[in-house]
């Protein structure tokens, strides 16, 4: 749970160690904005991939599943500033499979708190692995990191892209290459 408090204070002394006053029209209402924004874009601290991942339903044969495209938010822990892409969730089912909603669920979970995009992947992969247990996982994440482009470096467009694989997927360069072709398709 966010402590509405503790957050409404660190806004404040941050609004003052800048230099600005946090009594100034336009800002006297920031702390609290910001409070209830942390309600939302940590809300995935509060949650875990298996509630999404327990609703299954049963397959005798199925071929790679690929949900892609799936858009997410993200926090950099270093700067706390925004990172954000897509995430490509790939796995070779074993009898069950999942609501197409609860892998983009699953990606929300993990989006939803102060992250790393290469953390983030692999955490995605892992729930997969761990509550549908597939023959095996891909995950691709792109993304780009705010705090590449507003600050730093300072290299707007620049994408970040990171890899997980799982199960059958690791060292499997043909089912790994039949993921990346369907990613290129339509």
């Amino acid at each position: 749970m966010v402590d509405h408090e503790k957050v409404k204070e660190a806004v404040k002394l941050l609004l003052e160690g800048i230099g600005e006053d946090p009594g100034r029209e336009g800002l006297l209402e920031t702390p609290e904005r910001i409070a209830r924004m942390c309600d939302e874009i940590f809300s995935g601290m509060e949650e875990d991939a298996k509630e999404h991942l327990s609703r299954v339903f049963t397959v005798e044969d199925s071929g790679m599943v690929l949900e892609k495209d799936i858009v997410f938010y993200s926090v950099c822990e270093h700067h706390l500033m925004p990172f954000y892409g897509k995430a490509h969730v790939a796995y070779l089912p074993e009898g069950k499979v999942a609501g197409l909603s609860k892998l983009a669920r699953t990606v929300e979970v993990y989006a939803r708190r102060p992250q790393i995009q290469e953390r983030m992947t692999g955490q995605i992969a892992d729930a997969v692995m761990r509550y549908l247990a597939p023959k095996g996982v891909m995950v691709l994440l792109e993304a780009e990191h705010m705090c590449m482009t507003m600050r730093g470096v300072k290299k707007p467009g620049s994408r970040t892209v990171s890899v997980a694989a799982r199960g059958i997927f690791e060292g499997n360069a043909a089912l790994q290459n039949q993921f990346y072709q369907m990613l290129r398709e339509g």
